[in-house]
């Protein structure tokens, strides 16, 4: 690289201010991460100061009722606070085994054929709108409950953490693989060299070396269930109470992001009840800073431990890794078994604690009992039945979904507007609107994302800023989406004086995907051979022309995936554009950019929570926007397969 910027300041002075300019402009892009975690934190705390003087911060986190409308208002977070905690853990209790459990059976036990398959299948999950999860449980898992149970609801704690658990699992199990797939071969062929069996070799060798990773998973699915919003409100019963006794998990309860997507469309701007809304959102976007800061922290970590880390602090030697690793894996079912009974008793669970060792006693003893062949091949087959477990509520989703849609979906529905509350005509309009709020988002973050990432792989140095502008855009990342939707309505819509249009979604949502943007480009350009450079260095070129004739070129099927991906997340939500962007009834189409719009996502919400008799457009416009989602994600998946084929010959 010496010898590309000694050739860069040989260039005469004419080439040196334009270079100079695009310096200066990919440093701008790179900051605008960095911007949007200020604003934002910003606007909140502007808003949700007078709800903190007013009432006062600690009593607000240790209020024991929320209660707006009544006499004395009362603003307590405590059971919200409780409801997301109880639907959070109770999605983790069933994502986290199923989630590794598919992981190892992805990474270890597939065939390549297989895995091909699965990837591409859990990557799918990960992609249906949170919507579309909602409108499912609404639909079928609510009334599943409330018909096996006898019970007069069933949204509660159960059916949101059966939900959550499910939209969790994408996350926890690309994580988890590829940290398992990550372990050098050499621990796994010595422990099989050793005369281990390959279950063996998996939980005591494989599964601890990759425990880093898998933590990661667990802290990003952690976040990704308290940062939800519209399957909780769809599902949970919105009930704002502390369940009586707390392990009662047929109770109804109301999260943090319920209450925000519940509430903040009818109080009044200015009034105390309004800035206590954006004290919840403070609240809420403390705990998520902090989940996806400790999901950095060990991320950073295994990357360290991966390239040698810094300095003298690198990797175990090689001879000492199996010693190790025998002595974590004797101890560690233990450990993790002991940590999840202590955390089921404080919470009051004290039956789940005494059925978890029950369980985790008998295991141990079939552990001396049988054979090691026959465990293999018992635990083996638990797998195998998790992983078809997980495939087989892929399939009734998409079954249930495309089988009561399809024939509502005809060519008037897709080309009428809305009649009789959208219980008649079609979804044109809806169609229209998601549409352009997603070209205007992608036309915001497609430009900022690529500057930043060429910024921060061609024009400098890991160092102080580099390390805060990829903290700030880990952060924007995983910032939940009702909090965009937040920012966007005091900063755009009320500050900027946009109003609920077109313009305030698409930046909303643009700064929304931008994360997604910068990260694929960036591990697109990085690609690129470095002998490329040197050798356009070597001949002459500029830095800018080195980065737009040799380094872009073989990077776009990388940028394309990257940008394909934010078009499928931005198509698919709601929260975001619901202060922002959208009305549920519009007959005719957006004159201008400051005009509301219509959208697929929240027509679907509004039709399904709303609007009792609408069950055919339902299920059509699900179908709809389902469809968009999955051909979205098919193009990404494609184009990433066809570029790692020609990788790879």
């Amino acid at each position: 690289m010496t010898s590309g910027k000694e050739s860069i300041l040989r260039q005469n002075w004419r080439q040196r201010p334009f270079e100079h300019v695009m310096h200066m402009f990919w440093f701008i892009c790179a900051i605008s991460s960095i911007i949007g975690i200020f604003f934002i934190l910003f606007f909140l705390l502007c808003d949700a100061f007078p709800a903190f003087l007013d009432i006062g911060f600690i009593p607000i986190l240790t209020g024991e009722r929320w209660d707006p409308a009544s006499a004395i208002p009362k603003y307590g977070l405590v059971p919200l606070i409780a409801g997301t905690l109880m639907v959070t853990i109770g999605a983790m209790v069933l994502a986290v085994p199923f989630g590794i459990a598919c992981a190892i059976y992805i990474a270890e036990l597939a065939s390549p054929r297989m895995r091909n398959v699965l990837k591409p299948a859990v990557e799918l999950l990960a992609g249906i709108p949170s919507v579309v999860y909602g409108f499912f449980g609404l639909i079928i898992l609510v009334k599943t409950l409330q018909d096996l149970l006898q019970i007069p609801t069933g949204e509660s704690v159960l059916a949101g953490s059966i939900l959550l658990g499910i939209m969790s699992l994408p996350t926890i199990i690309s994580v988890s693989e590829d940290a398992i797939s990550s372990v050098p071969r050499y621990l796994k062929e010595g422990s099989l060299a050793l005369g281990a069996t390959h279950w063996q070799t998996i939980s005591r060798i494989i599964i601890p070396a990759a425990l880093s990773g898998i933590t990661a998973a667990v802290i990003l699915g952690i976040g990704r269930a308290v940062g939800e919003t519209m399957a909780v409100i769809m599902v949970t019963g919105n009930a704002a109470i502390v369940p009586e006794p707390l392990w009662n998990i047929l109770s109804p309860v109301r999260t943090l992001t319920g209450t925000l997507g519940i509430e903040m469309g009818e109080v009044a701007v200015g009034s105390l009840h309004y800035h206590a809304l954006f004290g919840v959102a403070v609240v809420l976007l403390l705990i998520t800073l902090l989940i996806n800061l400790a999901a950095l922290t060990v991320m950073k970590r295994i990357k360290n431990s991966q390239t040698g880390g810094e300095g003298k602090k690198g990797l175990i030697p090689a001879f000492m890794m199996p010693d190790i690793l025998s002595g974590t894996s004797r101890y560690l079912p233990y450990i993790i078994v002991v940590i999840l009974c202590i955390c089921l008793i404080c919470i009051g669970i004290w039956q789940g604690a005494l059925i978890v060792a029950i369980i985790f006693a008998i295991s141990q003893i079939i552990d001396i009992l049988m054979v090691r062949q026959q465990i293999q091949r018992l635990w083996f087959s638990i797998i195998t039945g998790m992983m078809g477990i997980v495939t087989i509520i892929l399939c009734l989703i998409l079954y249930d979904i495309f089988s009561h849609g399809v024939p509502y979906v005809t060519l008037d529905f897709l080309t009428q507007s809305p009649k009789n509350l959208g219980r008649g005509g079609g979804i044109f309009p809806a169609i229209v609107g998601t549409f352009l709020l997603v070209t205007g988002s992608i036309l915001i973050a497609l430009p900022l994302g690529i500057g930043a990432a060429i910024y921060l792989v061609e024009y400098t140095r890991e160092n102080f800023l580099t390390r805060i502008i990829r903290t700030a855009t880990d952060l924007l990342n995983g910032t939940p989406s009702i909090v965009f939707g937040l920012f966007g309505f005091t900063f755009l819509v009320l500050y900027m004086g946009f109003g609920i249009s077109l313009l305030a979604g698409m930046i909303t949502l643009g700064l929304m995907v931008l994360p997604t943007v910068i990260r694929t480009t960036e591990e697109a350009l990085r690609s690129v051979p470095d002998g490329l450079r040197e050798g356009s260095y070597a001949l002459g070129a500029t830095r800018w022309q080195t980065v737009r004739r040799v380094v872009i070129p073989p990077s776009i099927p990388g940028i394309i995936t990257g940008t394909i991906l934010s078009i499928g997340r931005a198509a698919g939500e709601t929260a975001p554009i619901m202060f922002t962007a959208v009305v549920f009834m519009q007959r005719r189409l957006p004159d201008s950019v400051l005009d509301p719009v219509m959208a697929l996502p929240y027509h679907l919400f509004i039709l399904a929570t709303n609007v009792p008799g609408a069950r055919n457009n339902q299920y059509a416009t699900a179908v709809v926007l389902l469809i968009l989602v999955i051909l979205i994600y098919g193009v990404a998946i494609m184009i990433r397969y066809h570029y790692d084929k020609d990788t790879r010959w």
